[in-house]
């Protein structure tokens, strides 16, 4: 709740105070049907995520994230076609899960509802964040999606506060194979600082099923991600090449060229 009103106070310093950023034209209509369902979902997503960790362990609710989050943004966000690579993959990740699940020593029903509500609310803010992006027509920058939905968010989060109490140069696969080892690093650190935390040797085999599913998945995604940047290249690369080769060739027999290089 902190978090979100600072980052919508700060925004509006940017943009209304200081104009580092231009505002973009919200109208009535977008902000209702977008911005409210995404401050909404953002909001859900955080209370029953936290809500989980009163029933059920670290390790265990990292692995449904692993399970629930993947195979849900491959199918409502249609980024993935059906494929026999793709459906093997979701099968070995909801394998692992199933036997860390019956390796779970305190399974709790209730925490892992809570737990599978908050990722489909977090999948759908997703969603409906890449529609306000691409179907509306609205450039958002980072400070202007703050701007924006951290106010919304605000009030929304301090609703379930009161009832419970970039990618840059470093390259998606290096980043995509940090998220898997955050995961482990949490379920190791789960069992040092909590002692009642304690995995089997069932847990143990399911998540490392589970986890080597998660990587193949995001290594296809990877490899089709760059095999379609190297098709979009190609063509300017191979005409960028042409040109440099035809302007060496000219420089070669233009005497003038060389001449005033020199020069």
């Amino acid at each position: 709740m902190i978090h979100m009103g600072f980052s919508g106070f700060v925004a509006f310093l940017l943009i209304r105070v200081f104009k580092v950023v231009a505002p973009v034209k919200m109208t009535f209509q977008i902000y209702a049907t977008c911005v409210v369902p995404i401050s909404a979902f953002f909001a859900s997503s955080l209370w029953f995520g936290i809500t989980a960790y009163l029933h059920i362990s670290v390790a265990f609710i990292q692995m449904l994230k692993a399970l629930i989050a993947t195979f849900i943004m491959a199918v409502i966000r249609g980024t993935d076609k059906p494929r026999c690579d793709v459906f093997s993959n979701m099968l070995l990740v909801s394998v692992g899960v199933v036997i860390s699940s019956y390796g779970e020593i305190h399974f709790n029903v209730v925490g892992t509802v809570y737990q599978v509500t908050g990722i489909f609310a977090e999948a759908l803010r997703l969603v409906l964040t890449q529609v306000l992006l691409q179907k509306k027509g609205l450039t958002l920058n980072p400070i202007n999606s703050l701007y924006y939905i951290a106010p919304c968010s605000f009030p929304l989060v301090c609703v379930g506060e009161t009832h419970d109490g970039m990618i840059g140069r470093t390259g998606a696969v290096t980043i995509r194979v940090a998220g898997v080892l955050k995961d482990w690093i949490l379920i190791a650190l789960s069992t040092v600082i909590f002692p009642e935390s304690t995995i089997t040797g069932l847990n143990i085999i399911g998540y490392a099923i589970a986890l080597c599913g998660v990587v193949m998945y995001n290594y296809i995604k990877v490899r089709d991600v760059k095999a379609s940047q190297l098709t979009a290249d190609s063509l300017p690369d191979r005409i960028n090449k042409e040109w440099k080769m035809e302007k060496k060739s000219s420089d070669k027999f233009n005497p003038d060229v060389g001449g005033e290089s020199q020069e």
